[in-house]
């Protein structure tokens, strides 16, 4: 149990989808537990993706309507659709703050409750926009805008906790076969990168909220708040 554990807190959550989307037309999304550099996918009826299954996934659409969607398992993914019915941009978002609390004090951590937020976004028909703020209570990562100069993309990010933006806290960005970077947010919370492949990106961040609390009768001492965003680009 404790190596489940240790798996399931260096792993994260993350949502897979195409970035374009058709009005009328049924668009899924993918939910992922692992490491994505690594080529670790933990599969649904695991033990390591049974110690986050209890998510909510959402969709909000351009005008601000949320949807609870519904999902189902498959082999290593839980997968979920909606139908756009407004052009724009719309947000996926995924809340996980129902994990049991952790003790890893042998390993110099503590004892904590972790909590995960995941986020996609989804363009229809028009140029996409910046997406929706989903977590006011903990902590996000806001796609601000991208631009292709021709030679590749690069994309501007905003990182927000409980609504105000995260100066000064390391965010990883990741792709497959073990490429990853480090970034540091600025004193306004936001980091700018390059997209040089046409790929999934994985983009998480995590923070430390030093307020201790008791969840499901299991004293804390601090909430460890893990985010993630997913880009998607394709030719």
């Amino acid at each position: 149990m404790l190596l489940i554990s240790a798996n399931s807190f260096a792993h994260y959550i993350w949502l897979e989808t195409s970035p374009h989307g058709k009005l009328g037309e049924k668009h899924e999304v993918k939910v992922r537990f692992g490491e994505y550099t690594y080529g670790a996918i933990e599969e649904v009826e695991g033990e390591a993706f049974q110690s986050v299954k209890d998510f909510e996934l959402w969709m909000v659409s351009p005008s601000g309507k949320k949807q609870k969607l519904r999902i189902t398992a498959d082999e290593n993914y839980y997968l979920a659709s909606f139908v756009p019915s407004e052009k724009g941009s719309y947000t996926l978002a995924l809340d996980n703050k129902e994990m049991t609390v952790l003790d890893y004090t042998q390993y110099d951590f503590g004892i904590f409750k972790p909590q995960y937020h995941a986020k996609a976004r989804v363009a229809v028909e028009e140029k996409a926009e910046e997406i929706k703020k989903t977590n006011p209570d903990g902590i996000e990562i806001v796609e601000l805008s991208k631009e292709n100069n021709g030679k590749h993309a690069e994309v501007s990010l905003q990182v927000f906790f409980k609504g105000k933006p995260l100066a000064e806290n390391e965010v990883s960005i990741y792709v497959a076969d073990l490429w990853s970077k480090k970034l540091t947010t600025d004193k306004n919370g936001k980091i700018n990168f390059q997209l040089p492949w046409d790929t999934l990106y994985t983009v998480e961040t995590t923070f430390n909220e030093k307020v201790p609390g008791t969840f499901k009768g299991k004293d804390y001492e601090f909430i460890w708040h893990c985010a993630t965003y997913a880009i998607q680009l394709k030719k």
